[in-house]
């Protein structure tokens, strides 16, 4: 994908360039201005362009038109009004502000004038669009009739009267940018000032602070696209491979993202299933892992054998350190004599024996 939209990039950069040099959105513009086309369905042609030039040749600047003349609709020819600016990276402020000075009275032919990027540059700063690309975009804008490239930074009666300018637009703030109080300062003396209202929140400053706030983001969404560093003018080593890793690491989570939610997708599935087999997962459960269970009688099988295992009959006892048992008689005598002493002995004691043991002597 990435090397896919190198390539395109690469024949955007080749077809811009081609385009640019050759200058044919000129003669594109000539040929839709010769064309039975509607207005609506054509650029804006450029000020040095026939159709300009024609346009500019029928005006009869010598009737002067007031303000009260155009506001009460009674000027006897078309109103010519002046809009100018740098237009950069072209948004809905500028075409608002355009669709005012178009509308501010009836039969307007609205003059936009861009500045060059030698002039911007000098009293404004750096932009991000090129003149080329701010004079095409302005000339696509569908309330404009006429686009005037590389025009002045303040208006003098020269240019006034070259393009035959009745009223200038713009909005009501002084304009002090350049070394100057107010560049409109003298148009708003001849009473030629027609004000129009900025759009709030909206403005090329706040959009080029929008880029810089979000710098990492667009980074790594062109590195993605096939910009290279290069083209960025930012450090591989240091920053191109940070931004790299960090667009693997959204590619990882995306992943992860889509795996969720193909499981979200396929949990009212699994619940289903779940419970038509509830029955038969919980008797399984019950016949591995209950009370009479497969497992609980391995393991008293297996402990009663662990048990025996680990108490052995007692040894036989060491005869040189323990009193010895008394062993069974061997032989059992009774003492008789003729003496009559003894009689009465043995008749008071004839129920007494003596047994005699004898202890053999232990064999080795």
């Amino acid at each position: 994908m990435a090397s896919f939209g190198k390539r395109k990039r690469t024949h955007e950069n080749k077809a811009n360039d081609d385009l640019q040099s050759s200058l044919p959105t000129d003669s594109l513009n000539h040929y839709l201005a010769s064309s039975s086309l509607e207005r609506c369905c054509r650029p804006a042609p450029f000020s040095d362009d026939p159709e300009a030039e024609r346009e500019r040749e029928s005006c009869d600047y010598s009737v002067r038109i007031t303000m009260e003349m155009a506001k009460s609709g009674d000027a006897p020819r078309k109103i010519r009004v002046y809009a100018d600016g740098i237009y950069d990276l072209f948004h809905q402020g500028h075409a608002r502000q355009l669709m005012q000075a178009k509308s501010a009275f009836p039969n307007i032919y609205l003059i936009v004038g861009v500045n060059s990027d030698a002039m911007t540059h000098a009293n404004k700063g750096k932009t991000v669009m090129t003149d080329y690309e701010r004079y095409e975009a302005v000339a696509h804008c569908r309330y404009v009739d006429e686009v005037v490239r590389d025009c002045p930074w303040v208006i003098d009666n020269d240019f006034l009267e070259k393009h035959k300018i009745d009223f200038v637009a713009h909005d009501d703030l002084p304009y002090t940018l350049g070394g100057h109080d107010d560049v409109y300062k003298d148009i708003k003396a001849k009473g030629m000032f027609l004000v129009t209202q900025r759009t709030e929140g909206v403005s090329t400053s706040d959009l080029v602070s929008r880029i810089v706030r979000d710098y990492d983001l667009y980074v790594r969404r062109n590195l993605a696209r096939g910009y290279s560093a290069k083209e960025m003018n930012i450090s591989f080593l240091n920053v191109g491979k940070k931004f790299l890793l960090q667009n693997k690491m959204d590619a990882l989570r995306d992943k992860g993202k889509m795996l969720v939610e193909n499981i979200e997708g396929k949990r009212h599935g699994l619940i289903q299933k779940w419970e038509e087999k509830s029955r038969d997962f919980i008797s399984s459960f019950l016949d591995l892992f209950g009370s009479d269970g497969t497992l609980n009688n391995l393991w008293r099988e297996s402990s009663g054998r662990l048990r025996r295992a680990l108490s052995p009959p007692a040894s036989p006892r060491d005869h040189s350190t323990s009193p010895s048992p008394s062993p069974p008689p061997s032989k059992m005598f009774r003492y008789e004599d003729d003496d009559d002493d003894d009689d009465d002995w043995s008749e008071r004691n004839s129920e007494r024996f003596m047994y005699m043991d004898e202890v053999a002597e232990p064999t080795e």
